[in-house]
């Protein structure tokens, strides 16, 4: 039996990519999970998968750009299953152009949902997990959060802000019992460059995505992070593909 088995994780952004890989390697462990993504027919017929293996699911819709939205995801989990264990906080956006591009609601589209998004689900979670007593955060960035590239100056951007926050937040609840993982995959097989409306740095895109990890890859490294014994803490992934 896995040692996540019974455990109850709240996952963002699970409608696709690293959430909805995430979402199915636990749920096959026996993880009791709460997911939550704006596409509710792509959360749905996860789910639907999910619950014909077996497995333990519930849906909420989410903008984790909205406070309460992200409130209301971590009440259910308390609701259905009477705690939350890990927050994987996962979603996020890359439109990536020239800053010469002046893509200003783009730039202000990447800062709200993946610096505040995440900022959320700490809001939501950390009161939870410190009245628990224990807890574990589970913070997706990016190579992007140690490298800066032509045309990804905001996403990196927000990604460095994410491992400034998650090492914030690893310092402030010491002797806590609450573990803070930053995660940062290299190049990832997502819909995330789906999202570029900028022709030049979409072609880019396409050339730099060829070699790219499985997001498999990716629901593995948080598995490894989740399961450790409550005596150790991982506190920085970064995981590349290999070239």
């Amino acid at each position: 039996m896995s040692a996540l088995n019974e455990k109850v994780v709240v996952i963002t952004g699970a409608s696709s990519g690293i959430g909805e890989a995430t979402a199915r390697l636990l749920a096959s462990m026996g993880v009791h999970l709460v997911i939550g993504a704006r596409r509710m027919e792509r959360l749905e017929a996860l789910a639907s998968d999910i619950l014909s293996d077996g497995g333990s699911v519930v849906v909420q819709q989410l903008d984790v750009t909205e406070l309460e939205q992200m409130q209301a995801i971590i009440r259910l989990a308390q609701s259905r299953f009477g705690r939350v264990d890990a927050i994987v906080n996962n979603a996020g956006v890359m439109p990536l152009s020239p800053l010469e591009a002046l893509k200003i609601e783009e730039w202000n589209r990447m800062i709200d949902v993946n610096i505040r998004g995440v900022l959320h689900g700490i809001a939501s979670g950390l009161p939870v997990m410190k009245k628990q007593g224990c807890g574990h955060f589970i913070n997706i960035a990016s190579t992007g959060a140690y490298e800066v590239s032509p045309t990804a100056a905001v996403y990196c951007a927000t990604k460095y802000a994410v491992r400034a926050i998650t090492d914030g937040l690893r310092q402030e609840t010491v002797g806590q019992d609450i573990r803070v993982t930053l995660l940062s995959p290299g190049v990832t097989e997502s819909e995330l460059a789906d999202s570029i409306t900028d022709n030049d740095a979409r072609e880019f895109m396409k050339e730099y995505r060829r070699t790219a990890l499985p997001a498999t890859a990716i629901a593995r490294a948080i598995v490894y992070a989740l399961e450790q014994p409550e005596n150790t803490d991982v506190s920085e992934v970064v995981i590349k593909p290999m070239v």
